[in-house]
């Protein structure tokens, strides 16, 4: 089951007309700079390269692109940025919060296109969303935003547990705003939140065996491109030490966790790539308002609850936009 529900902030947001997309007199070199790793990011890539053609652009024929990706190792990045300045890219398409913080601070002159799960005002990026003036703009998921939600639906789960833990990168620039909201939302609910931190692959197994030893009826992880590339080990260590656990993006319960509640990469960089396009044919960033998109989806993997010995209550499983039995 799936609600396909794409609700953007998007004033004239359609695609130029024909007459407008005169032939450049050389191939622009698009900058495209990823937190993460090629292998992880290729679905996104490609729902990229689609938007790039709906504004006219196929790669090889009137485009070009210059990949970057730091593989999670943040602190690589200013220098990816400065390659790419070097190169004189026409444009920078800034994949994560670390990325475009880090394109931001390098170019206040070459157009800068996002993806981020951050507020974009908040963190610093563009004015408004409407407005964003400067040389910034792109497209936001706002799972900051949505993040307690997560953990609403653990409590729903798992009513009896007294803490929940909640697993950050702390390399993440969102990693405390992240911490702060949940921490929050646990007081509301009247439950503990342990706060745990994981920013290399070796930190993840002892991370999760911290949680257990602390008691913690469930895990919660905030949304971050590390934690994403390693969501399947993650999902496969709670599932070991029976803990329930819910991530943003999708493919943590389609790898085995148990739940999953965000919004959809896919379209985002879709959105991203037609953006990309509009400013070569000529649109400034500063006109541009960053899209919004609201479209999320709550997924339930029952196979993995069945494993744990957990019943979902039946008003959850109606909210479920997809259940993998």
């Amino acid at each position: 089951m799936k609600r396909r529900e794409f609700i953007s902030l998007i004033v004239g947001a359609a695609v130029p007309p024909l007459a407008a997309r005169a032939q450049q007199p050389t191939t622009p070199v698009v900058g495209f700079l990823g937190s993460a790793t090629a292998k992880a990011w290729a679905p996104y890539v490609a729902a990229f390269l689609q938007g790039l053609r709906e504004a006219g652009f196929e790669l090889g024929r009137n485009i070009a692109i210059e990949y970057r990706f730091a593989e999670t190792q943040y602190d690589r990045l200013p220098a990816m940025v400065a390659d790419l300045i070097q190169r004189q890219v026409s444009v920078i398409v800034a994949i994560s919060t670390p990325a475009v913080l880090a394109a931001k601070a390098a170019t206040a002159t070459i157009p800068i296109v996002f993806e981020t799960l951050s507020d974009p005002v908040g963190i610093g990026l563009v004015a408004s969303l409407s407005h964003p003036g400067g040389n910034v703009t792109g497209v936001t998921q706002l799972n900051l935003e949505i993040a307690p939600k997560l953990l609403e639906f653990m409590h729903e789960v798992v009513p009896a547990a007294k803490d929940i833990a909640l697993l950050v990168n702390p390399n993440s620039p969102a990693a405390d705003s992240m911490s702060k909201n949940l921490l929050a939302a646990a007081r509301t609910l009247g439950i503990g939140l342990h706060v745990l931190n994981a920013g290399t692959e070796r930190d993840i197994e002892s991370a999760v065996g911290t949680a257990v030893q602390l008691g913690a009826g469930g895990l919660v992880m905030g949304g971050d491109p590390f934690i994403n590339i390693h969501s399947a080990k993650i999902a496969t260590l709670a599932l070991r030490h029976k803990l329930p656990s819910i991530y943003q993006a999708r493919v943590f319960a389609a790898s085995g966790g148990l739940m999953s509640y965000g919004g959809t990469a896919k379209e985002t960089h879709l959105q991203a790539g037609i953006y990309t396009g509009r400013i070569l044919m000529g649109d400034r960033p500063a006109d541009l308002p960053v899209l919004q998109a609201t479209k999320v989806e709550l997924v339930i993997n029952m196979k993995t609850a069945k494993a744990l010995g957990i019943t979902i209550p039946l008003p959850l499983l109606g909210r479920a936009d997809e259940v993998i039995e």
